[in-house]
């Protein structure tokens, strides 16, 4: 319901009908449907690094880790359009809570991803680059998720941008190296 209509178009009533409950038994798990949003972006935020950390940690060489980690990140988006609308879209970026808790997140994701850099640079240099990389990402979504309702193949989106971010990460230097 949020995917498609908004935080603000959804109604608790439609909320428990798609769900499948009455809309008291929703209060009973949920003290408000600002709640309830609360949750789903705690939910999918966890869903997808628990996704990302599981597919990098079977990855032995460092290029086979940004190879699953793209991969795992385009599968979860293309099998969970809806959450990545939900968790990238207009209504998690335009409330000032919502917007906090996708940062937090984003954070997460970053600090995951910034362990996994190897290079000869600082613990801030790697988090940077980690942004960066988490912005390819989501940027690659948002194009690959097409307005007919298809999406481009994420094991394709995976060797393309993997590609990118692996070359692109071998020719990073060293602070001092850079300037």
């Amino acid at each position: 319901m949020f995917a498609d209509n908004g935080f603000h178009a959804s109604a608790m009533d439609d909320i428990a009908g798609a769900a499948g409950v009455t809309k008291p038994v929703l209060y009973q798990h949920f003290a408000s449907k600002r709640g309830l949003f609360t949750e789903v972006l705690n939910d999918v935020g966890g869903q997808l690094l628990t996704s990302l950390g599981t597919a990098t940690a079977e990855a032995t060489t460092g290029r086979d880790r940004v190879q699953a980690g793209f991969a795992a990140y385009f599968t979860f988006v293309t099998e969970n359009e809806a959450a990545f609308r939900v968790l990238f879209g207009a209504a998690a970026r335009n409330d000032p809570e919502f917007a906090s808790i996708v940062d937090g997140i984003l954070e997460d994701v970053a600090e995951a991803i910034s362990l996994l850099i190897e290079i000869p640079g600082t613990a801030e240099h790697r988090r940077v680059l980690a942004h960066a990389v988490i912005g390819i990402a989501e940027a690659t979504s948002r194009d690959a998720l097409t307005a007919d309702g298809t999406s481009l193949e994420p094991d394709r989106l995976a060797a393309w941008v993997a590609e990118l971010a692996w070359f692109g990460l071998r020719g990073v230097r060293a602070d001092d190296a850079a300037t």
